[in-house]
C-alpha cells in the first residue's frame, strides 16, 4: 500500500470543513470528526473539556450550585502580563528547597508544585493559524487535604472542568453536566508533563538550555527533543523561584513554531483559593459507570510507531450512519495521541484522503485488503509510515 504524500487531494467540502474547525482542538476531539464523516457512533465523553460559566470569578458570587468553570515563538504576539506574584509564606517555602541541579529535578519541582501547591494561573493558547484560547487554571489542597481543581475556558460561551479528588465534573453549553473518574483535568497542558514527566524518558530527551527571562521573571528553559525525529519538539521555560511552568512551545520539525501556551498570571498562595468553598460539592453529578465493553482482539497490528509510543486503547465500533464496524486503537506517548481505524476495504468509505493543517494530519489509506485511518497531532511522513506499516496477525508465520 503506497501513497503519494501531498496537500491538495481533493476531499468534499464538508470533511474539510469539519476537519479544519475539529483540527483546533486537542488530539482526543479529533475522533468527533469521524462521527460527523460517518467513522464512528456518537462518542462517549472521552475527555474533561467543557463549562457552564465563563463570567468573572473575581467577583463576589452566591454560594456556587452548579456541578459547580526568542526563539520562533516571535511569530505570536507576546501577551502582557497581568500580575505574577507570590504570597511572602509560600514564597519562603518555596526557597527553602533544593535547589534543582538536572532537568530531571526540574521536572520534578514542577510536579510538585501542581500537585501540592494552592495556586491560581491565567494563560493563553495561540496558535499559528491565528485561534487564541485564554484559561483560567486552580488547584487547591483543602483543610481536609482534598485536592481540588478548575479549568475554565474564558472565551464564547465557555467550558468548565472540576476535579474534586479522583472526580473530575464537565460542564458545557447545551449538554447536560456529568463527571468520571480522573486523577487530574485535561487540558491544552499534558497532564503526563505536569504529573509524570518520567514516563516521557522513553521517547523524549530533555535537554537544559539554561536560563531565560519570560513575564518579566528568572527561568530555566528546557527542551524536549522527540529520540527518533518523528514527532514535534517543545520548549519549556520553568520560574526559577516557584518551579511552575510558565511557557510551553511546540515545534515542528524545522524548528517553526506550531504552537505556544503563555502563562500571564500566577498567584501562589498559602490558603485555598475561595471560589472552592463556594462549591457546593453535593450538587455535582455522579460519575458514570461505564459498562465493560466485550474485548475483541483485533486480527491487525502496526509494525511502526515512534519510540515511547504504546497502545493506550482498543475498541470495536459501529458506524455511525452504515452500522459496518471499525476497529480502533489509540497510541501514546504521554505529550501525543494518534488514533488508528481500520475497516475491510470492501466497506470503505471514499478513497484514499490527505487533510492536515500545522499541527493535526488526517491519513486515509486503502489497499486490496483494509482502510487504515491515522488521526493525530503527528508528521505527515510520521502517519503515512504508521498506515502502511498495517499488517494481518493471520497471515504470521508461526
Amino acid at each position: 500500500m503506497k501513497i503519494k504524500c501531498i496537500n491538495n487531494v481533493p476531499a468534499p467540502r464538508s470533511l474539510v470543513r469539519v476537519f479544519s474547525d475539529t483540527v483546533k482542538r486537542s488530539a482526543h476531539k479529533l475522533v468527533a470528526l469521524l462521527s460527523v464523516a460517518g467513522m464512528l457512533t456518537a462518542p462517549i465523553a472521552l475527555g474533561q473539556e467543557t463549562q457552564i460559566n465563563s463570567a468573572d470569578d473575581e467577583k463576589p458570587k452566591e454560594v456556587v450550585t452548579h456541578s459547580p468553570t526568542q526563539d520562533s515563538e516571535a511569530e505570536f504576539k507576546q501577551p502582557s502580563v497581568d500580575r505574577i506574584q507570590n504570597q511572602p509564606a509560600v514564597l519562603a517555602d518555596t526557597q527553602r528547597l533544593a535547589s534543582p541541579k538536572s532537568t530531571a529535578d526540574w521536572l520534578a519541582r514542577l510536579s510538585e508544585v501542581i500537585e501540592t501547591r494552592n495556586f491560581q494561573v491565567s494563560f493563553v493558547q495561540s496558535r499559528a493559524d491565528g485561534d487564541t484560547m485564554p484559561y483560567l487554571w486552580r488547584h487547591a489542597v483543602m483543610p481536609n487535604g482534598i485536592k481540588m481543581e478548575q479549568l475554565n475556558l474564558q472565551n464564547g460561551p465557555g467550558r468548565e472542568l472540576i476535579r474534586v479528588g479522583d472526580v473530575v465534573s464537565v460542564f458545557e453549553p447545551d449538554v447536560s453536566p456529568y463527571s468520571l473518574k480522573s486523577e487530574h483535568i485535561n487540558g491544552p497542558i499534558p497532564s503526563t508533563l505536569l504529573h509524570h514527566p518520567e514516563r516521557l524518558k522513553q521517547g523524549y530527551e530533555f535537554v537544559s538550555v539554561g536560563r531565560a527571562r519570560v513575564a518579566g521573571r528568572p527561568a530555566q528553559q528546557i527542551r524536549i527533543v522527540s529520540r527518533d525525529n518523528n514527532r514535534f519538539s517543545y520548549q519549556l521555560w520553568l520560574d526559577e523561584d516557584t518551579g511552575m511552568l510558565l511557557k510551553l512551545n511546540m515545534l515542528d520539525l524545522q524548528g517553526g513554531l506550531l504552537e505556544q501556551i503563555q502563562v500571564t498570571s500566577l498567584q501562589m498562595t498559602e490558603q485555598p483559593n475561595p471560589y472552592f468553598e463556594r462549591i457546593n460539592q453535593a450538587s455535582l453529578p455522579k460519575p458514570l459507570v461505564l459498562s465493560k465493553r466485550h474485548r475483541r482482539e483485533h486480527n491487525w497490528d502496526v509494525t511502526f510507531l515512534p519510540t515511547g509510543m504504546k497502545e493506550v486503547k482498543q475498541e470495536t465500533r459501529r458506524l455511525a450512519q452504515t452500522g459496518q464496524i471499525v476497529e480502533y486503537k489509540m497510541f501514546s506517548d504521554g505529550l501525543v495521541d494518534v488514533s488508528v481505524y481500520v475497516q475491510p476495504a470492501a466497506d470503505a468509505l471514499g478513497s484514499d484522503l490527505v487533510l492536515r493543517n500545522d499541527l493535526s494530519t488526517f491519513l486515509t489509506l486503502t489497499d486490496g485488503k483494509a482502510q487504515v485511518t491515522v488521526v493525530g497531532e503527528i508528521p505527515l511522513q510520521t502517519a503515512n509510515a504508521i498506515a502502511t506499516s498495517l499488517t494481518s496477525k493471520t497471515t504470521e508465520t508461526p
